[in-house]
């Protein structure tokens, strides 16, 4: 079997600064978890890349694995890896990228190829190019001579969900690219399915999970929850924001500092722990995705792998991960939102129940059948 490579220098980065994983970099942990034992690690910067040792590989991906944050070990340990990196000709493999970072650079592609490394990555999503609106100004331009570059150089691409296949196939034939060899490989939620925790709040609450950024809906979840307050005073439920905050979203952050009405109702959270999310999801009337575009949603899979109903933007890859079982919205329909939180509020909430009835029939993906199909796509590429 050809060996993997799996470039970990995005995971390397946020270990460095501190930051807890996002979505990308829980696929990124996952991968290291099934092909780590033999593999090796690649680091990059701006296209430059040099890949390590079998020695130096385990150690940084035991490091990125691990949950201490030292900053002077971990630049000693990647000081120490780059020192003492493999002999860079005729490797043979197939490099496993997990992330978008570094994908536009041509000469990563044509490091990879001297080397007989055969690129292989993910597409989390185009929202850059689809929905540029929603993205720091550029980006737009970044992701798409990232996917480009992508479609020219790669061996092979694996999609999140058939949505963002479809955007990346939409994207090729616009720039008349041919499409290089894909899979469709659903996300795992990453849930643990754990004992059963103490009730967090005493109140009942609902969770939006996820970075604080324009297509997240947050400002229009504000406004709801403004109504609400109006409408039923001390009996409103609360709202749980569990992320940190994220770009162009200042309107967001008026409202919850400014606001006054929302105080002691709307909780921010910006630093939570796999635990403490777990436990919060578990005892929530609901979970709120009132997202314009997602590539994936991650999110919604982990409320329903633990059985928590959801209220949802009507978009195709939510349709795609999770069938009818939630309750779905347009993300502008504020008399619909609010009538529907009101609805789930309630302790005896026919609304409610009936979407916990068709959680039943909820069929979690796992990182088995991910793989499963994963490991199919690379023997065809070998």
């Amino acid at each position: 079997m050809s060996t993997i490579f799996l470039d970990v220098t995005r995971l390397v980065n946020r270990l460095y600064d501190g930051l807890l994983p996002t979505g990308v970099d829980r696929v990124g942990l996952a991968y290291i978890e099934k092909y780590g034992a033999r593999a090796r690690a690649v680091l990059s910067e701006r296209g430059f890349s040099t890949v390590l040792t079998e020695r130096s590989s385990q150690q940084t991906f035991d490091a990125v694995l691990s949950s201490t944050r030292n900053k002077t070990s971990i630049r000693a340990l990647i000081a120490r890896a780059c020192f003492n990196r493999l002999r860079e000709t005729r490797l043979n493999g197939i490099l496993l990228h997990t992330s978008h970072n570094g994908m536009e650079f041509s000469r990563y592609y044509r490091a990879m190829a001297r080397r007989q490394i055969r690129p292989v990555f993910m597409v989390h999503d185009l929202i850059p190019l689809t929905h540029a609106e929603y993205c720091r100004p550029g980006v737009d331009a970044t992701h798409r001579h990232r996917i480009q570059t992508a479609l020219k150089h790669a061996s092979g691409l694996i999609a999140n969900s058939q949505a963002t296949l479809d955007s990346l196939a939409v994207e090729a034939q616009r720039a008349s690219l041919p499409l290089p060899p894909t899979v469709v490989a659903h996300l795992a939620s990453g849930v643990s399915h754990s004992h059963p925790t103490p009730r967090p709040l005493p109140a009942p609450y609902f969770v939006m999970l996820g970075t604080i950024e324009p297509r997240k809906n947050h400002w229009f979840i504000l406004h709801v929850w403004r109504r609400l307050i109006e409408q039923l005073g001390a009996a409103a439920p609360k709202l749980l924001i569990i992320g940190r905050r994220g770009w162009e979203c200042e309107n967001v952050v008026d409202m919850l500092e400014r606001c006054e009405s929302l105080k002691g109702v709307v909780i921010e959270e910006a630093h939570c722990s796999d635990e403490q999310l777990h436990t919060y999801l578990q005892h929530a009337q609901a979970l709120l995705f009132p997202s314009f575009v997602e590539g994936y949603g991650m999110p919604l899979a982990e409320a329903l792998a633990l059985k928590v109903p959801v209220l949802a933007s009507d978009l195709d890859v939510f349709h795609e991960i999770a069938d009818d079982i939630p309750d779905y919205l347009d993300p502008l329909d504020g008399p619909g939102w609010r009538a529907r939180i009101h609805a789930y509020a309630r302790a005896d909430s026919p609304e409610r129940a009936a979407q916990l009835t068709r959680i039943e029939r909820f069929r979690e993906p796992t990182w088995a059948e991910h793989f499963e199909r994963v490991d199919g796509f690379l023997e065809t590429l070998r």
